[in-house]
């Protein structure tokens, strides 16, 4: 089981730096070198939404100095507008501009493009779900020790 468990770590690592790799060689063919790979998923994780910072790091998508540094850099770019919540002005909301969209589409165009060559090498839904409830495990498994260390 640790050899299984270890190959999977190792893989979700050399994942996560090849999907960024993919985001940045489809930045590049569509002609948008201003923005990055991860400024460029975290367009694309916001979407449609009016997003508040906070519920992004609880998402568990960011870190606090590495969202509020790219969200800083894509507002100043023109590809996201900020303003403070009515209701908390602590709370400061994140919206998609026009620009952001486009990345935003460019991403999930991508996507869809992914999963269309998944589907040509026979890999089927129900063996994603199943690596994906594989993995969540691992993440709980993760959540846990961080939260209340050892058993």
């Amino acid at each position: 089981m640790y050899e299984a468990y270890s190959s999977i770590v190792q893989l979700v690592e050399r994942l996560h730096r090849h999907f960024l790799d993919v985001l940045r060689t489809e930045l590049r063919r569509v002609g948008n070198d201003d923005v990055n790979a991860v400024q460029a998923l975290l367009l694309f994780n916001i979407g449609q939404e009016d997003v508040v910072i906070r519920d992004l790091r609880d998402r568990g998508y960011y870190h606090g100095s590495n969202v509020s540094y790219n969200i800083k850099k894509l507002t100043e770019m023109g590809y996201l507008t900020q303003e403070r919540s009515p209701h908390d002005r602590r709370a400061t909301r994140l919206r998609l501009t026009d620009r952001g969209f486009v990345v935003c589409h460019t991403v999930g165009a991508l996507q869809e493009s992914l999963v269309a060559n998944l589907r040509r090498r026979d890999v089927t839904e129900e063996t994603l779900r199943e690596a994906a409830e594989a993995l969540a495990c691992i993440e709980r498994t993760w959540t846990d020790y961080i939260r209340y260390g050892r058993d």
